[in-house]
């Protein structure tokens, strides 16, 4: 096993998604890492210097020794088969239709729902008030995510989505608190499952560090 030093380059605001989701999972496994952050407000993500740690010049970004990758998913799937279980928390399901869904849901979430991330951007969850009333797109985003939520997690019966946290459940959760935090309709059921997912140290971790950039 490799010795060399974690490091994750992660947006300077603490306010990324995919930077929450590989540091959390960093964190869960209780890995060392240091941690380093990238102004993207500063372009520095454009700079030459970061593009020789991120092939996309995008956060996060993790490095280990020479090796360096890109991407929160990629991530999160490396740290798994790097630093399995039992030694390491896992952050993904065990069974294979399980692991395979969990992709699936962080995979949607990455890439659906567009206007209602562009209406409750990560501001609005780490920040809090502050936005105008959904759009009629928006709320059928919002709308869309609800119906899906609430059969991954059986309209609330469910504490995890499936049975044990993972990884995706805090995709999911952020992706609920766009519309939790603002204030927004949002299923009780949903809203008690997000807030306890925001609970978790990991995250805790992360929203302290949000509010500090911010501060």
């Amino acid at each position: 096993m490799s010795t060399a030093t974690l490091k994750l380059y992660v947006d300077a605001r603490f306010i990324s998604p995919y930077a929450m989701s590989a540091f959390v999972a960093l964190t869960e496994k209780r890995l060392p890492f240091e941690l380093l952050t990238i102004d993207l407000a500063r372009r520095q993500h454009q700079s030459p210097d970061y593009a020789g740690v991120s092939l996309t010049r995008r956060v996060p970004a993790l490095a280990e020794g020479d090796f360096h990758l890109a991407e929160s998913t990629a991530i999160a799937e490396y740290l798994e088969e790097r630093y399995p279980a039992p030694e390491h928390q896992a952050v993904y399901p065990a069974g294979l239709y399980d692991k395979a869904r969990a992709r699936e849901i962080q995979a949607w979430l990455r890439s659906d729902l567009m206007p209602l991330r562009q209406e409750r951007p990560t501001e609005a969850v780490f920040y809090g008030e502050g936005f105008a009333p959904l759009s009629a797109a928006a709320r059928a985003s919002a709308d869309k995510l609800v119906a899906v939520a609430g059969k991954l997690l059986e309209k609330g019966r469910r504490e995890h989505l499936f049975g044990q946290w993972c990884i995706a459940d805090v995709d999911l959760a952020l992706m609920l608190n766009r519309l939790s935090m603002p204030g927004d309709d949002l299923p009780p059921a949903l809203r008690d499952y997000a807030r306890r997912q925001w609970q978790r140290d990991a995250i805790s971790q992360w929203v302290r560090q949000a509010q500090a950039a911010k501060a």
